[in-house]
Order: C-alpha cells, then structure tokens, then sequence
C-alpha cells in the first residue's frame, strides 16, 4: 500500500460490532509511501499505524489530473 499526507484512510473494525474507523494520514513514515502512517481519525485522535495481514483499509487521494478522490488498492 501505498500513501500519501492528506490521504483519507478507512480501516474495517478487527472485531465483530467493532466501528469502522475514518481519518486522515498526517504522516508517511515508510519508505515509498509504505506504512507505518500517523492518522488522526474522525474523533480527534491521533496514532501510529502499522496494517498487518488480515487489515482491510482503503485509502483514497486526489486524482490531480481528473480533480476527484481516487482509490488506492486495499492491503
């Protein structure tokens, strides 16, 4: 996977009834816009993730040459 800062970020509840959480990518630490990413989510907090096996996350950023969202590949 592959992001960028100001990328918005969805990642699917680990658990059953757990919430999907949304945010935003502040920070790339990865090489090539790998992970680990500090996101700040929707509720205001901020953390460092790393997706593992198994993470279903989407992430979509600004298509520049058609000015709308596009998504990246889920990992």
């Amino acid at each position: 996977m592959q992001a960028q800062v100001g990328d918005r970020i969805t990642m699917a509840g680990e658990h059953v009834g757990q919430r999907t959480r949304e945010g935003t990518i502040l920070e790339v630490r990865g090489d090539a816009g790998g992970p680990p990413y500090v996101v700040e989510w929707s509720d205001g907090h901020t953390g460092l993730i790393h997706p593992g096996p198994g993470s279903v996350l989407r992430c979509e950023h600004s298509d520049a040459a058609h000015g709308a969202p596009a998504p990246v590949a889920e990992g």
